[in-house]
């Protein structure tokens, strides 16, 4: 019978630390998340670059900025 006490304790203390783990990384995954966002607003990424005037070069084909030397 004090086995089955034993046994019982330590299925028990198994079941308490997988849930403090998986709380735990949720929590991390989170703060991870909204950092991630932050750095995504603060490099302005999705938006696109204005570089002002462009004109077309014809030997390369692609549109450049307009040089102001």
């Amino acid at each position: 019978m004090p086995q089955l006490v034993l046994l019982a304790a330590i299925g028990a203390g198994a079941y308490a630390g997988f849930r403090w783990l998986k709380r735990t990384a949720d929590t991390l995954a989170a703060e991870m998340k909204a950092a991630e966002v932050e750095v995504r607003e603060r490099a302005g990424a999705g938006r696109a670059k204005d570089l002002g005037q462009l004109e077309y070069d014809p030997a390369s084909g692609l549109y450049r900025p307009v040089r102001r030397d």
